[in-house]
């Protein structure tokens, strides 16, 4: 299950287990490691993993906003990885990704725990890993809310031990797993590659697929990094033209023409069709290319990535795949406020 040689075993505490990312973390964690696990949900029925496989799994079933009860547990933790999110509304945002995920930091000691890993957004991050200011000005409630907490990181007394990493479009998910938010959205852009193949636009971006986001995070449970982090997630940059193309020739379609997609044209289809369009969604319209320095992947560790390419992940979307994360994508939001984990990390463009 896990390697042979010693490994000091660790108390981790984690949070968003049952989302996308924290289910092949909490399973990879499980099944390759021996560590004492506390995994804090608000619904086990979501956590889809063996939890009876070996000994050292607890389930702390808690809301974030409920972290300062679990305080003198917090005190004995090794390592903490936070996962959990808020998406909606705009108080809701900003109490648990802020300020609770403020207050976990503070109550733990930074005489026992050694290590936070703390999942952020490459959203937030301009081309030079630098902190984008118009993520902060513009960007979503969510958005906004990474930004917010990332700057108050260095007033913590267990700052130094935080290892950031910065997702950008993560995919992800199976029948045992819920589907990233990039992931639910693949059934709609196979269904219109038909006319998407038949224009070109101008930008780029990096993915990564949620169980390579857990090796890299298992190597660093295990590999603290010498100092702390920050690091990107993602494979190297694609352009979106470049991915149209993967995608048609998987999908055995060919392109015998592309129109360029002008800015009078994106304004005209804006019109026609009636798209809201936020000021950060203007934003990312001219911005174009989400790339970031020195991205990681498995591969930067000596391991194996799992899903390199876009062509390895849509070669995983058979037809009867894709109409169940169909289906999943339709199903109502769970309640305003709701969170799970981080999976939508990159902006719309």
């Amino acid at each position: 299950m896990y390697s042979n040689y010693y490994r000091p075993k660790k108390r981790i505490f984690i949070t968003g287990a049952s989302g996308c990312i924290g289910h092949y973390l909490a399973e990879a964690l499980i099944q390759e490691t021996d560590h004492e696990l506390f995994l804090l949900v608000r619904n086990p029925e979501k956590l889809r993993v063996d939890l009876e496989v070996r000994p050292g799994i607890s389930i702390v079933q808690a809301d974030m906003r409920e972290i300062d009860k679990y305080g003198d547990l917090l005190k004995t933790m090794d390592m903490a990885i936070l996962v959990a999110t808020a998406w909606g509304g705009a108080q809701a945002v900003f109490d648990v990704n802020v300020l609770k995920t403020l207050r976990l930091l503070e109550l733990l000691d930074p005489e026992v725990c050694e290590q936070v890993i703390y999942f952020s957004t490459a959203s937030i991050l301009d081309r030079n890993n630098e902190l984008l200011r118009e993520s902060g000005q513009m960007g979503t409630e969510y958005i906004r809310s990474k930004f917010d907490c990332l700057r108050r990181f260095t007033r913590l007394p267990i700052a130094s031990r935080i290892t950031t990493l910065y997702p950008t479009l993560v995919f992800g998910g199976d029948e045992q797993k819920p589907y990233s938010h990039v992931a639910a959205g693949m059934p709609e852009i196979l269904k219109r590659i038909n006319l998407i193949r038949f224009f070109k636009a101008e930008g780029s971006f990096h993915f990564i697929h949620a169980r390579d986001i857990a090796k890299v995070v298992v190597h660093l449970v295990d590999n603290p990094p010498e100092p702390a982090g920050p690091f990107v997630l993602g494979n190297p940059a694609v352009t979106v033209n470049r991915a149209v193309e993967e995608i048609c020739a998987t999908l055995n379609k060919n392109i015998i023409f592309r129109i360029p997609l002008t800015g009078f044209l994106v304004d005209l289809f804006i019109k026609i069709f009636r798209v809201q369009m936020s000021s950060w969604d203007r934003f990312c319209l001219t911005y174009r290319h989400f790339t970031y320095k020195d991205p990681v992947t498995p591969a930067t560790f000596g391991m194996t990535t799992e899903y390199p390419t876009l062509q390895d992940l849509v070669k995983t979307y058979n037809t009867v795949k894709l109409q169940r994360i169909e289906e999943i994508a339709q199903l109502p939001e769970e309640t305003p406020g709701a969170y799970e984990e981080n999976t939508d990390q990159t902006p719309r463009y």
